[in-house]
Formats: C-alpha cells, structure tokens, sequence
C-alpha cells in the first residue's frame, strides 16, 4: 500500500498490480506465489489463510520504513486508489479450467463498479490466456491484455503472444524487449494498443513510446512520470 500511495504522490496515472487467492479464499495483492521473499515465511500464498497473513511483515525486506506493511487485500487496494487512478490487474493463474481466480475478481470488480458514486478504471491481464476467457465470460465490458516473454516458465506456444488469439484479448502486455518496431506494426494493423513491462529506464521509456506503444510499466514511477507523462 505505500509504494501505491507513493506512485500516486509522483503522478503516476495508474497501477499494476498482481491478485492471487490466499489459502481461506480472499483475493490478496502480492507478487510472488511463495511468501519467501517478502515475508521470510516459506509458503505458497495460496497455503495461508488471511488472518496468518495478517501477521506477516511483509515491508521491511525492502525498506525499515515500510516495517509495518501487510499484505493487502485487493478490495482495500481498490477502495484507496481507484477513484484516482486506472488499475491494471494481473491475474496470477495457472489453471486452464475450474480456476476460481478469474470468477473471483470478476465477482468482486463486478460489484465494486455497480457501488454507488464509484468512478472505475480497470483492466485485467495475465500470462494466461484461459484465465482471461474465464473471466471475461462474467465480465466482457472490463478490458483484457495478455502478457508474454520468452521465459522458460511460460509455455512454448504462449512465448510470442500466441495467447490473444486464445483469450480473445483487447490489448497486449508484452515484455519490453518484445516491443520491436516489427511488432508494433504488426499489432498495429491488427488494432491492439501495446503496453511493454517492464521499463525501468527513462531513455528506453521514451525510444518505446516513440515507435507507437502506448504506455508504460515500471517499477520507476519517479524517473518515468517526469518523462513520459507531459
């Protein structure tokens, strides 16, 4: 939650963030599957329950100052920031049916959008294609994106962006160094708009947008809102 605030206190138009459900059901924001690295507990997410994730320090591996992170619930994220700021939400999935992720979000969007006064930006992608179709089955008016890039963990099929033509998606989230200008064209004539991940350097940031993407992600809002966003 604080490095989102901090993103909306340098100006940045939106977040991305990664949803996964935790071992008693709730759809949490974390990146990683285990809970190793931020938490120094060595478990799955999906193997703790949200009361046991309550009482995991899940800051201070970055920063002391960030001693008193929880790990968040999505819901609370989106209650913060989505009345200010777009969210791209990235469906951390790896089944190809009977995946209660996507139904779940698509639940939880679905009722957050029809709440009284709320003023909604979201999009939801993931490296999965099935997970999209799942999801945008429940909910065909919030926008898609497929993510890819060559890495080994990801199938061999899904490793050039094969996943749109599977998940029927509305835009692409390639890794950056995916975003030749051969590609671009290619996904330009095909109507897609292209948003690389991620880009961390300003000069890169600026070389990408101008051969056609249309956005950026970063983990360096400081660096890239004074760049990109003018």
């Amino acid at each position: 939650m604080a490095a989102f605030g901090k993103a909306r206190e340098l100006g940045s138009p939106g977040l991305e963030l990664d949803v996964q459900l935790c071992g008693s059901g709730e759809l949490v924001v974390l990146h990683d599957a285990s809970l190793k690295r931020t938490t120094g507990l060595d478990a799955g997410v999906n193997q703790v329950s949200l009361k046991e994730l309550r009482m995991l320090d899940a800051g201070s591996w970055f920063s002391p100052a960030f001693v008193s992170e929880r790990v968040p619930l999505l819901s609370e994220v989106l209650e913060e920031f989505s009345g200010t700021l777009y969210i791209d939400i990235e469906l951390k999935s790896r089944l190809v049916k009977h995946d209660p992720l996507p139904l779940g979000l698509a639940k939880l969007l679905n009722g957050f959008i029809s709440g009284a006064g709320k003023h909604t930006r979201f999009s939801v992608s993931s490296f999965n294609p099935f997970a999209l179709v799942a999801f945008k089955r429940v909910t065909p008016t919030i926008p898609t994106a497929i993510i890819w890039s060559s890495d080994a963990e990801l199938p061999w099929y899904l490793r050039a962006g094969q996943g749109r033509w599977l998940s029927h998606c509305d835009y692409l989230k390639p890794v950056h160094s995916k975003a030749t200008p051969f590609s671009l064209a290619l996904a330009k004539i095909a109507g897609y708009q292209v948003i690389p991940w991620v880009v961390d350097s300003a000069a890169h940031a600026d070389e990408l947008v101008g051969r056609g993407c249309d956005g950026i992600i970063t983990n360096r809002p400081q660096d890239l809102v004074p760049a990109i966003c003018r």
